[in-house]
């Protein structure tokens, strides 16, 4: 898994998120969930690019232990960016003021391409 954090002081329009995917050939789709929901462990068969536009999301690799044990976790804020590789497993948590995301699938082997280097690399 890869990370990208926003550091911009404006927070992220979710239509220059959408452009700087569809110029990297991705298709993406925006999806929201409220407060407090949950997505219970489970793969997927691509890449899973994901942007967090509004809100937060956290989300958690079971089978990834950090130095004590436990679950790695990463949290999403506006702008962030995940690039999630097939076949890890996660789940999700929604944060206290929902989320609002724009996700792609990647089936191909041409490299994501960052305008910066990711901070969180698992």
């Amino acid at each position: 898994m890869q990370i990208i954090r926003w550091h911009d002081q404006s927070p992220p329009q979710e239509q220059e998120l959408c452009a700087r995917m569809r110029q990297q050939g991705l298709r993406p789709y925006s999806w929201s969930n409220g407060p407090g929901d949950r997505y219970s462990p489970h793969t997927h068969s691509y890449e899973k690019v994901l942007y967090c536009v509004r809100g937060s999301i956290r989300f958690i690799l079971p089978d990834q232990l950090d130095e004590t044990g436990n679950a790695v976790y990463v949290d999403l804020e506006p702008g962030d960016c995940m690039l999630l590789p097939a076949g890890i497993r996660h789940s999700a948590q929604v944060g206290n003021n929902g989320v609002t995301c724009l996700e792609a699938a990647r089936h191909n082997s041409i490299p994501f391409k960052f305008a910066e280097k990711p901070n969180f690399v698992v």
